[in-house]
């Protein structure tokens, strides 16, 4: 299995992490830290900011509280620009970022900008794609299903919340080429303006198969309203989600996690970076934040540091091929 999309354990990391004021960062302390979100209030960047910001403050990994500041345009584009040209060697600036900020870079939609422009600080949470029917529908499971694609992409028809060649379309197309579907080109998707609104469609029959993340389908899976083929884990998800199978336990091994993170200016210096790195270990081992993440939706996902690097070069790296391949990208 690709490790891309290799989820962390769901166990928490260890609880011995090294404070922020402690050898490997003792010549820097962040203070007027500002944190961007590169969205409008209300979404996933401005959630991650604000109560990531917050539990800093609480537990007093920073001197004064954490300024949010919402940086609209171009799907984080702006945001990106900004920090990469303006604010590249500012210690104390952490900003918003998510697996859309990895397919927008994939996609060349950052204005020629790359992902190794900046320093990945850590993600904190994922929220797991799903791929799920209707209660009625003839596929029994996800082999089913890509068996089905397999034999005529044009006869299962997805839809999601994402337009063509995001990141609940590209969910899809991961899976099926993890299946053997040799032309994921041919697969229909359909864009909604939401999540929800693809959920009433394919419960209406208009489409065959949802793909969405699992916060967006929670209600309607407990509900009983949808059937759920996959999660894309490569573990059972804890609790409540427990019964749900993933796509790995039937031997297709792809994992699609919309993670929650940061990223800071690529000229940060060492002592900060370490400083950050250790500050967002010590907010993921929090309860305040497992708290945070229960009520959103969210599960553990750990990455910091070089491993984060990596992480992010290898994620940029499969969906640049696979946008080729679709043709959202013509180079």
């Amino acid at each position: 299995m690709s490790r891309l999309w290799s989820a962390a354990t769901f166990a928490a990391v260890s609880l011995i992490a090294m404070l922020p004021g402690g050898a490997a960062a003792q010549d820097f302390t962040a203070s007027g830290v500002e944190c961007i979100a590169p969205a409008d209030p209300g979404g996933g960047w401005d959630f991650t900011c604000r109560s990531v910001g917050r539990i800093l403050d609480e537990l007093d990994l920073v001197e004064g509280s954490v300024n949010v500041t919402n940086m609209a345009g171009a799907g984080g584009g702006v945001a990106y620009s900004n920090v990469v040209s303006k604010r590249a060697d500012d210690d104390n600036l952490i900003v918003a970022a998510s697996t859309a900020t990895t397919t927008r870079l994939a996609q060349n939609q950052y204005a020629g900008l790359s992902a190794d422009q900046v320093r990945w600080i850590a993600t904190l949470g994922a929220d797991f794609g799903v791929i799920a029917v209707s209660p009625d529908s003839e596929h029994e499971d996800l082999n089913d299903l890509m068996e089905a694609i397999a034999e005529n992409p044009r006869d299962v028809s997805f839809g999601g919340g994402s337009a063509v060649g995001g990141w609940d379309h590209l969910k899809v197309l991961l899976a099926a080429r993890a299946a053997g579907v040799e032309d994921v080109r041919a697969i229909k998707y359909v864009s909604f303006n939401n999540g929800g609104t693809a959920i009433t469609q394919m419960r209406g029959g208009h489409i065959d198969a949802f793909t969405g993340d699992l916060s967006e389908a929670t209600g309607q899976i407990e509900a009983g309203a949808i059937r759920v083929l996959a999660v894309l884990a490569d573990e059972r998800l804890p609790d409540k989600f427990s019964d749900l199978p993933t796509a790995a336990e039937q031997g297709v091994d792809v994992v699609g996690a919309n993670w929650r993170g940061f990223y800071a200016g690529g000229e940060m210096s060492d002592a900060a970076y370490d400083y950050w790195v250790n500050a967002m270990e010590e907010v993921y081992n929090s309860t305040e934040w497992q708290e945070a993440m229960t009520r959103n939706g969210l599960v553990p996902f750990w990455r910091a540091g070089e491993e984060m690097d990596d992480f992010v070069n290898e994620q940029v790296a499969e969906l640049t091929e696979l946008s080729r391949e679709i043709g959202i990208l013509q180079e």
